[in-house]
């Protein structure tokens, strides 16, 4: 970014999930083998990009100066979640089956939403997961 630029105009930034894990190696397996996660970074950070999102996973810590009253920890109880990545598909019957046979455990099979079809998956942290295929409305 130029000098003259200013923060926040088109362009000049880039939006990445960060999530905290417990095992690197384990967490950069899982998200390159079951979505096909390009590895940017090995570790320490793990960078991946993955379709069209970048993921940093990293250990989690105490505070620090710029963050003084925060820890970055996994998910305490991945049943209580405010957050959670959101994957969209063509056709989520497919990507269940082959997300699936890669390593993914999806909590329910696919369900049918109306405007959507959707599951979910937990990663080896318990971090939530949706997957969706939005489906058709019914023309007026």
């Amino acid at each position: 970014m130029s000098q003259d630029q200013q923060p926040g105009s088109e362009g000049d930034f880039l939006v990445t999930f960060f999530l905290v894990v417990s095992d690197q190696d384990r967490s950069r397996n899982f998200y390159q083998s079951v979505f096909g996660g390009k590895v940017l970074r090995e570790r320490d950070p793990v960078i991946l990009e993955v379709a069209n999102a970048t993921l940093i996973l990293n250990d989690g810590g105490g505070p620090t100066d710029d963050k003084p009253t925060v820890t970055l920890t996994t998910p305490p109880d991945p049943d209580q979640v405010s957050a959670f990545l959101n994957i969209r598909v063509t056709d989520i019957a497919t990507a269940s089956k082959v997300w699936s046979a890669r390593g993914a455990e999806f909590l329910t099979e696919p369900k049918d939403h109306g405007g959507e079809i959707r599951a979910y998956i937990r990663d080896p942290d318990g971090h939530l997961i949706e997957v969706g295929q939005t489906t058709p409305t019914p023309s007026s």
